[in-house]
């Protein structure tokens, strides 16, 4: 039975792409620093709940060393601060990039040792369409408070680039050129994080984290995609 684990899902998309990676018959690790959140989610889906702050050293260390097995790492957690761009602080966009970006490489980093033993090793880095250049600049209407987003949008873009350096550097070396790592745009979801404003569902959310977690051995590697496919850089 393959092993995912999904960050950040005691709520929202992550706790929705847990329930479907358990549904298609995985051992989901559900991933939460609220560690009473964490198990009332995963008591609800039926999978087992993981303590993980992705910005605490020690808690991604005590995961790689108490994991034997690791076949899907879905980076989930995310964090937002609202602020038009002129009155953003750097303590904004540092705490935003403590989660969207540096969380990503220190929970990458510390499992890659077990994705490298697995027979399909998938990584989906959740982003989000904000994160375009392409679709921002050239003035596309994301839905809700877009503009106010320069933190987290310019992290989605990081985490973005994450995803093609991964990419690159995993194809050039033999021991991990097997793992698939791909960032997901789940489009605008109703969740916390947003003030369920969104205009779709968790379920819709998720499509695309789905898709690429389960990825054949034919399916690509170092793209950006939503649910019906690639999405502009």
């Amino acid at each position: 039975m393959a092993v995912a684990l999904v960050t950040g899902a005691n709520k929202g998309i992550g706790k929705e792409t847990a329930r479907q990676l358990a549904e298609r018959g995985m051992e989901v690790l559900l991933g939460s620093r609220d560690p009473e959140r964490g198990e009332r989610a995963a008591r609800e889906l039926g999978v087992t709940p993981v303590r993980l702050d992705v910005t605490d050293p020690g808690d991604v260390a005590a995961l790689a060393k108490d994991l034997g097995r690791l076949d899907v790492l879905v980076n989930n957690a995310g964090a937002i601060a609202v602020a038009p761009a002129p009155s953003l602080t750097s303590d904004q966009l540092r705490s935003t990039y403590e989660v969207n970006v540096f969380g990503v490489v220190a929970v990458t980093n510390a499992l890659l040792p077990l994705l490298r033993r697995s027979a399909a090793p998938r990584i989906v880095n959740v982003s989000s369409t904000t994160a375009s250049l392409t679709l921002t600049s050239g003035g596309t209407d994301f839905g809700g408070d877009a503009h106010l987003r320069m933190a987290y949008s310019s992290s989605k873009a990081a985490l973005n680039m994450l995803t093609v350096q991964y990419a690159q550097a995993f194809a050039q070396d033999p021991e991990l050129a097997h793992i698939k790592v791909n960032s997901a745009t789940p489009g605008y979801v109703a969740t916390d994080i947003n003030g369920h404003r969104g205009v779709r569902t968790v379920e819709e959310g998720a499509r695309a984290i789905i898709d690429l977690a389960t990825l054949g051995a034919d399916g690509p590697t170092g793209g950006f995609f939503n649910d019906k496919g690639p999405v502009p850089w």
